[in-house]
């Protein structure tokens, strides 16, 4: 039987007997609703989604932070026919201006230069609009197929038997099944029964721990695996200031939504702290300064709202702290726990099938932070989530969304681009909070070097890491192989260099 989709454009739907079975996705955030958009999309009409939040657009403001939706991302906004609805609530790369604010006033203001203007532009926005404009879309559109359940949890994943021989012992895993367990805010208990379970519930994922016991394998494959990183282990919070906000003392300029901030403190070395902020489309929203700085610094050692006035009048004597910082907001500051940067880390493994090798009978899926994590260094987070949602949807395309198919073909496919994207996490930028003012000023040099060098020799040295990111054409194994392949050539080019230097001297008389 073919199931039409909503639209005629562009339709991803084949004929397969699963798409009336029960999926459940654990975790409502991008990766989550994505998913439930995507399968309902391709005609799966049986889908929940988890969501421990109260709404799409809830503002937490620790996670308050904006997203950059990249090529990579779009390919996931371009499958679902929202890239144009997402540029309209965004501000474009091509136009982000950045001013930089020193401690005695003084500011400059300059637009980041664009590194490929034939390249699709990216789109700066607030997580909560990129929630909520997919949330909009399930509502306008999906509705009876999807449906969200907000603060809601799951609290326990079992397996079961489907049916049992007459002493209730079943010998071989043909039987099996899932049973989830979900308990809602106001103390509700549901029991879900799925054939597919989706695990889009982040860093310390249930699902993944669950798969992590039932995995009867020597490997480790649901076992997350850690990487180090100069920039794992800082912490950060972010300070909730009101739309157009002053930028002086005075009161006579305001900051602008859609421009880009970046406001240094007058504290030097380890006290240093400046505020990152972001830009955004709308303006009446709030902004979102980050603060984001060593687990030792004094900002995290502030108790009460008076400590956190008293600190940020000090470190940033260029603002009218006590007009922008709501006594609220300064309580709010210094009660919350914020943040910390994880280790880059991930699993090999991110699917299951339950059912054995004769009869399948349900699986399992972990997508984005679920199966890899890392600190926000390259902005690749959000879409290297969107992108393992599109990978999978390329994999039911070549399987006639057969699951038994579709999710070992989709771990094969990503597990090495996963790993890829690890090492690049670890090695592009970690040094861009001026955690240690010298390394960092050490990259810029490296940085510069290479690009030069990428630009007189392309032939020999591609361009720097930061910039192969973003291009979305390029795998994250394609862009690993071309930065190894410069590095070395890089050191075959100073070996050359050496022993030409040397020739000329040991011919010197």
């Amino acid at each position: 039987m073919t199931i039409e989709t909503k639209t005629n454009e562009d339709t991803l739907t084949k004929e397969s007997k699963q798409f009336g079975d029960p999926v459940v996705i654990v975790g409502g955030g991008p990766a989550g609703l994505a998913t439930a958009l995507m399968l309902a999309k391709r005609g799966w009409t049986n889908i929940t989604v988890f969501e421990k939040r109260p709404s799409a657009d809830y503002y937490e403001p620790d996670k308050s932070f904006n997203y950059l939706i990249d090529g990579r991302g779009q390919k996931m906004t371009d499958l679902l026919g929202l890239t144009e609805e997402l540029s309209k609530i965004s501000v474009p790369n091509t136009e982000f201006y950045l001013t930089r604010i020193e401690s005695d006033g003084s500011k400059k203001t300059s637009k980041l230069p664009i590194i490929d203007s034939n390249r699709k532009p990216s789109y700066w926005l607030p997580r909560k609009a990129f929630l909520q404009l997919l949330y909009e879309e399930i509502e306008r559109n999906w509705l009876d197929r999807i449906t969200v359940l907000f603060k809601t949890r799951c609290v326990e994943i079992q397996k079961t038997r489907r049916y049992a021989d007459p002493e209730g012992i079943v010998n071989d895993t043909e039987g099996e099944k899932i049973q989830i367990v979900a308990s809602q805010e106001n103390g509700s208990v549901m029991k879900f029964e799925p054939t597919f379970l989706v695990g889009c519930d982040g860093i310390n994922s249930i699902v993944r721990q669950t798969l992590k016991k039932w995995d009867k394998s020597a490997s480790d494959r649901f076992e997350m695996k850690y990487h180090p990183s100069p920039s794992s282990g800082l912490k950060y919070k972010v300070l909730t200031l009101p739309p157009n906000f002053p930028i002086d003392r005075s009161g006579k300029e305001n900051s602008v939504c859609d421009r880009a901030y970046k406001i240094n403190g007058a504290f030097r070395d380890k006290r240093s702290v400046s505020l990152g902020i972001l830009p955004i489309k709308n303006p009446d929203e709030p902004r979102g300064a980050n603060i984001i700085r060593y687990p030792d610094h004094e900002v995290w050692e502030l108790t009460n709202g008076e400590q956190v006035w008293d600190f940020l009048e000090k470190a940033f004597p260029q603002l009218p702290i006590r007009q922008i910082v709501s006594p609220e907001e300064a309580e709010r500051f210094a009660a919350s726990e914020g943040g910390c940067f994880p280790p880059p880390q991930y699993c090999s493994g991110s699917q299951f099938i339950l059912g054995g090798d004769r009869s399948f009978t349900a699986g399992v899926l972990l997508i984005g932070d679920a199966i890899h994590s890392f600190p926000p260094d390259i902005g690749q987070g959000v879409n290297s989530a969107l992108e393992d949602v599109y990978v999978f949807n390329e994999a039911l395309s070549q399987s006639n969304d057969d699951l038994s198919s579709a999710l070992p073909l989709y771990e094969s496919g990503r597990t090495s681009d996963i790993k890829a994207l690890i090492r690049l996490v670890q090695t592009t930028y970690p040094w861009q909070y001026n955690q240690d003012p010298l390394r960092n000023q050490l990259w810029r040099i490296k940085f510069l070097v290479w690009l030069i060098f990428s630009r007189f020799l392309p032939f020999l040295f591609s361009p720097p890491t930061f910039f192969l990111i973003q291009d979305s054409q390029l795998s994250y194994s394609e862009i690993l192989q071309k930065v190894r392949r410069t590095t070395q050539n890089f050191y075959l080019f100073g070996v050359a260099i050496s022993l030409a230097v040397l020739a000329l001297v040991l011919k010197t008389p």
